[in-house]
């Protein structure tokens, strides 16, 4: 709601002193006066173009000519004829008192006759009222200091201008979607978060037919709170509960209400439920309210975190200061529930938090199926199979994988985009753009490819690793070489299954050592991958025997701000030593797995010197199928692995035999 704004008298003050500062400064100089016998002296010399003879008045005014005129004048600031042309006639240089009109006219027309060459004109004019030219000056000038004032203070107190947030610092900067832009989008926008958008559809009941739920006595909530990772559809969701109930919608981000001004974020609050209260029923969306959420007096910082204290204790108060007749709704999204402010999450505020989590495998599909709406796609496109493909990615990587799909496809001249542009789009999205034209040397290369096949080989002989889909050596991104794995989707992860994983990392590095007999940096991102997952199995999921069934997770966030450690000094040395046993345990396995497959390692390698990508199908002629594919799911499990193990004891035979 726009507020009615008062006139502001201190705007008219202003008006008077520029006024008064201005007009001498732009004012023409007066004319300069002479008497009659200097006048016709510069008539007798052919110096003056025109006479003006004022029959009210005894007086006249002379105008001389250019070349008179441009003799006469020595300084270029005199010369100010041009300064306003649209506002004022040519100045006269001279005036005089003629005395006796008819003598003048007489002595006038002698001198012409005298003189042949004079060509001088008079006219004759009424000189008029000063006061008239007075007002008619002052109406001019007032009219261009009214201009100043609505391009100058009123834009700039709009924010239209630079400057302009000096005069509307203190209001509030929330977009605001009603009847004149409402929000386009629905439900049926929102694909998959079905458990989330069944909550909040409460939320537009509420708002829709608030009777059926006070007059039983209940209250409408205060506040919803959205927390999920980030690209999960947080905000799209908010805009979708807004489309739906089609109220006025308040939308903005957390950063909006943090200013360097004291005392400005408080007064944004204030003015945004203003503005809400004056619409209602509508909803408040503030996207990032950790920006100013955060737990107070965290660090013992003193004057920096004043402010947004502040903003944050008026935004409580607010929270509460309406009550449930209001028919406003907050809703806020985060991606750090954790570091939130207790007092922001009791109930009375932000009654309810609904967790947007990644989608699962048909809710991509659905994801899908609404990004590959407006995209020209080949008749052989697999929504499952993109399903399949994309484990983990939020709603905004799948918009994104599409739109890179459809660009791929644009660069490489396609009619349709193809299930291949949609598969490089992943890899340029995970890996990074490939990079054939870097120059690698040949020994690189073939390290390189032990060290990717060291992957491939571990992830394949053990049991919990994710299967593989794709192994490369072209350079990509910045890494050397890259490998793709299909992860099972799990809620749960137990100690063997995590072990098989850093198995698998660190098959790369036990390649190098099997094969070369020394290892090198390649392993850099591989070794920092497995020390936190053995630091997480020691401190946070207790997986360690040594250790206990102890956790050091502090999932309130205040442990980010201390200066202690949760356990004593020998605790940590524990800690230290059953993380290196974990590490090097599974290094060692990696290795051994390694040299009793050495002949299948070493034609991997060679297979990805040849081609420099390889596939699952690759592996399969090398290992055969493995025994827990979900293909052989018919088969007992203990008959699998004994028939692998027969396999992998075979070694001396040729590999294509034993496949």
């Amino acid at each position: 709601m726009k507020e009615k704004s008062s006139f502001n008298w201190f705007y008219l003050v202003v008006f008077a002193v520029l006024a008064i500062t201005i007009y001498p400064l732009l004012n023409l100089d007066p004319p300069q006066s002479i008497n009659e016998n200097g006048f016709f002296a510069l008539l007798k010399e052919n110096k003056v173009e025109k006479v003006v003879v004022y029959t009210d008045t005894p007086r006249a005014d002379v105008f001389l000519t250019k070349e008179a005129r441009a003799a006469m004048v020595k300084n270029a600031k005199k010369d100010t004829q041009n300064l306003l042309p649209a506002m004022q006639e040519q100045k006269p240089d001279f005036d005089f008192n003629y005395g006796n009109l008819q003598y003048f006219q007489e002595k006038f027309d002698n001198l012409k006759k005298e003189n042949p060459q004079v060509k001088t004109q008079y006219d004759f004019k009424t000189a008029g009222s000063p006061f008239q030219d007075i007002l008619i000056q002052a109406l001019i000038w007032f009219g261009i200091m009214a201009v100043i004032y609505y391009f100058l203070f009123r834009k700039m107190g709009s924010g239209g201008g630079p400057g302009g947030q000096i005069f509307s610092i203190g209001k509030s900067r929330a977009k605001l979607f009603d009847e004149n832009e409402k929000v386009q989008v629905t439900f049926k926008d929102v694909a998959g978060l079905e458990g989330a958008k069944e909550e909040v559809q409460e939320v537009v009941d509420f708002l829709k037919n608030s009777e059926k739920y006070t007059k039983l006595g209940g209250k409408i909530p205060k506040g919803v709170l959205l927390v999920g990772p980030p690209g999960t559809g947080k905000t799209l969701l908010a805009k979708a509960v807004a489309g739906e109930a089609k109220v006025p919608f308040f939308s903005l981000s957390g950063s909006d209400f943090v200013e360097m001004f004291v005392g400005v974020g408080a007064s944004r609050v204030r003015d945004l439920f203003a503005q809400a209260k004056a619409k209602s029923p509508a909803i408040i969306f503030i996207d990032e309210i950790d920006a100013i959420g955060r737990a107070r007096g965290r660090g013992g910082l003193q004057g920096g975190n004043d402010e947004r204290e502040n903003t944050l204790n008026q935004l409580l108060t607010e929270m509460d200061g309406f009550g449930t007749d209001t028919n406003v709704i907050v809703m806020a999204a985060t991606n750090r529930a954790d570091i939130l402010d207790k007092a922001l999450m009791r109930a009375g505020r932000f009654d309810r938090s609904i967790y947007v989590d990644l989608p699962e495998m048909h809710e991509r599909r659905e994801i899908f199926d609404v990004h590959l709406a407006k995209i020209k796609l080949a008749p052989d496109i697999d929504r499952d199979f993109l399903a399949k493909q994309t484990p983990g990615f939020s709603g905004a990587d799948i918009a994104n994988v599409c739109n890179e799909a459809a660009l791929i496809a644009a660069r490489n001249n396609h009619e349709f985009v193809t299930k291949q542009d949609f598969l490089d789009a992943v890899d340029r999205i995970i890996g990074g753009l490939e990079k054939k034209n870097k120059a690698i040397k040949p020994s690189e290369k073939k390290r390189v490819a032990f060290h990717e096949a060291g992957h491939a080989t571990i992830s394949w002989l053990v049991e919990h690793a994710a299967p593989l889909l794709k192994v490369t050596i072209v350079p990509r991104g910045r890494s050397l070489g890259a490998a793709w794995y299909l992860p099972e989707e799990r809620s749960l992860t137990t100690t063997e299954q995590m072990l098989d994983e850093m198995c698998a990392t660190l098959g790369g590095r036990a390649a190098e050592q099997v094969a070369f007999g020394n290892i090198s940096t390649g392993a850099l991102s591989d070794l920092e991958r497995v020390t936190k997952q053995a630091q997480a199995m020691v401190t946070i999921y207790g997986l360690s025997e040594n250790i206990g069934n102890i956790s050091y997770y502090d999932s309130s966030g205040q442990s980010e701000y201390s200066f202690g450690k949760p356990y004593s000094e020998e605790t940590a040395k524990k800690i230290d030593v059953e993380i290196k046993d974990i590490i090097e345990n599974q290094y060692k396995r990696a290795v051994t797995i390694l040299h009793e497959n050495r002949d299948k390692l070493d034609a991997l390698a060679q297979k990805l010197l040849e081609k420099e990508v390889i596939f699952r199908e690759d592996l399969e002629e090398i290992f055969g199928k493995r025994a827990w594919d979900p293909e052989l799911t018919e088969r007992p499990v203990t008959e699998a692995v004994v028939e692998n193990t027969q396999e992998n004891t075979s070694s001396e035979e040729p590999q294509e035999s034993q496949n």
